[in-house]
């Protein structure tokens, strides 16, 4: 499975939304783009499409921005990957259905399904408030130590 510098942005951008989640203030792209080093225009694109699945809603005015539509906890790897990658998540093209039909429904339901099945199984295990929890922990890992 290959995941688009799209989807890859997406994630890490909301999963900075998701650390930031208690103060409850909306987050500009502008701030998102600084601290992630990812292009402000880029990432214009990538919310458009975190708000069209509803991931992220916005707030306009002078102290607008883009807040999570729901708790990090409610939010999986799934349901963002799924509102950007859009081709990530599609059947998998027929291969021999007129020549070999029982070659092409063995390779569906033995291989192209239960792979599918197994990779969105996966990615719905899997929240904002979990990712939010590993960053801290590569986070407090790579922290400098002082030591007197």
């Amino acid at each position: 499975m290959r995941v688009s510098a799209k989807g890859r942005y997406a994630l890490a951008a909301v999963i900075h939304m998701a650390q930031n989640y208690a103060a409850g203030e909306p987050i500009t792209v502008i701030r998102i783009s600084e601290y992630l080093g990812i292009s402000k225009i880029y990432l214009e694109q990538v919310f458009s499409l975190l708000k069209r699945s509803k991931i992220v809603t916005s707030v306009k005015g002078s102290q607008g921005g883009y807040q999570l539509a729901r708790m990090p906890r409610q939010i999986t790897v799934l349901d963002v990957l799924s509102a950007v990658e859009l081709s990530l998540f599609e059947k998998a093209e027929d291969t021999v259905p007129e020549k070999a039909p029982a070659i092409e429904a063995a390779i569906r339901s033995s291989a192209f399904d239960v792979l599918d099945h197994a990779i969105k199984s996966a990615l719905e295990k899997i929240t904002l408030e979990d990712l939010v929890a590993e960053a801290e922990h590569y986070q407090s890992d790579s922290a400098p130590m002082f030591y007197i």
